[in-house]
């Protein structure tokens, strides 16, 4: 995992044990790519931004306030294994707070009111 200067792009590398036709078929068919990207309503593939078999991005925006934007693309290769690997760029699109993987292992701080 990488972090931009910024803090706004996450850049996150996966080997899978699948195919990449299969893992292309996860994020690409909306019923499977909800297991993928579950607390996100319909997200929507850019315009121009897919290769079929190889890259796909989404634009995703926030249910709740301060409705953040963002972009997720998928790139998807053959790895030395036979199976796939995954890159999953995460980057925030305009202004807000700063982006961490889930399982970032950072200390989290809690501000009182």
């Amino acid at each position: 995992m990488s972090d931009s200067p910024d803090d706004a792009t996450l850049d996150l590398v996966y080997d899978l044990d699948a195919p990449p036709q299969k893992v292309w078929r996860a994020l690409s068919i909306p019923a499977f790519r909800e297991r993928w990207l579950p607390d996100v309503t319909q997200p929507e593939p850019d315009a121009g931004s897919v290769i079929p078999g190889e890259e796909l991005r989404y634009s995703l925006r926030e249910s709740e306030a301060p409705f953040q934007t963002s972009a997720v693309t998928f790139r998807i290769s053959l790895n030395e294994a036979g199976g796939t690997r995954l890159r999953i760029i995460h980057e925030r699109l305009g202004r807000g707070t700063r982006m961490m993987a889930a399982n970032a292992n950072r200390a989290v701080r809690a501000r009182a009111a």
